[in-house]
């Protein structure tokens, strides 16, 4: 039997355990070392990490460019968490708060710095018009459920996936409640997606691209390992939309980007125009 945890009077770090990721969280903020961010040509300077937050942004920058927004072409820098690349003074000159993705945008009279990918997602949705509706319930639908899943996401990544796929030791009761409230959210999702199209309605939008990542793949089997142990089967509007999204060729692409594991076609540490992604995709058996 584990030995109850007891908190004592004052928190102290404790990094002790040899937990691999260990090093990605700290009590402090800012730079723990000087090294700028490279910089390519192109409008758009991405710095990120093929992890679900990250494909959100990748996703919809593909899209605007399969709609020949060229205005949108964008050199994607990889920063490895695992190895502090977050805490780099570079990094933390675009993002403050150390989290990927972060994005700087070169392309207007003055450099503008967006983190969040939320942010990110709105900034470029507006910026080149497409993928968020201009007015009316519509697009405050977009709002609610990209804000949904700003809200939601947390518990599944960072609660059900953390305890279940990346904890040291295997504890039943955050499993058992962090799994109770992500079975909770896909309900939710799954009888959204049983009256619509799309997640907000009847229109593609940055909602999808936000949610996708997260629970499209879930349910598809490709995160966490837990399809089997949430029966994500029974959610059977989700998989309908996550299989649709899956099929689109901005996805397939957007879902490479700054990926380092893998099979060798699903991996493209860097991007810098669109042949790159060609080349590692023409790979794919």
């Amino acid at each position: 039997m584990t030995k109850q945890y007891q908190p004592p009077k004052i928190w102290s770090e404790n990094t002790a355990s040899g937990n691999k990721w260990a090093n990605i969280n700290r009590p402090v903020s800012g730079a723990t070392h000087q090294q700028a961010l490279p910089q390519g040509d192109n409008p758009l300077q991405l710095y990120s990490l093929g992890t679900p937050n990250g494909q959100k942004v990748t996703i919809l920058l593909e899209e605007l460019l399969a709609l020949g927004i060229t205005e949108a072409e964008y050199d994607a820098y990889l920063i490895n968490i695992g190895e502090g690349n977050q805490f780099s003074s570079g990094f933390v000159a675009v993002n403050p708060n150390s989290k990927i993705p972060a994005l700087l945008d070169k392309s207007g009279d003055e450099e503008v710095n967006v983190f969040e990918s939320a942010s990110i997602l709105l900034h470029l949705a507006e910026k080149f018009g497409h993928f968020l509706p201009a007015q009316g319930s519509a697009r405050t639908q977009t709002f609610n459920w990209l804000f949904w899943a700003q809200g939601s996401a947390p518990f599944l990544g960072g609660g059900f996936g953390h305890f279940y796929a990346y904890a040291d030791e295997k504890l039943e009761y955050p499993i058992n409640r962090f799994a109770m409230e992500a079975k909770r959210q896909l309900d939710v999702l799954d009888k959204q997606l049983a009256n619509n199209t799309y997640v907000a309605g009847e229109e593609y939008s940055i909602a999808d691209m936000a949610i996708f990542p997260w629970y499209g793949k879930l349910v598809l089997g490709e995160l966490y390992d837990a399809a089997e142990f949430l029966q994500v089967q029974n959610y059977t509007h989700i998989m309908r939309w996550a299989t649709q999204l899956q099929q689109r060729s901005a996805v397939q692409r957007g879902c490479i980007v700054n990926r380092s594991w893998g099979e060798a076609w699903e991996q493209l540490p860097e991007r810098h125009s669109a042949t790159d992604i060609d080349k590692v995709l023409a790979q794919r058996p």
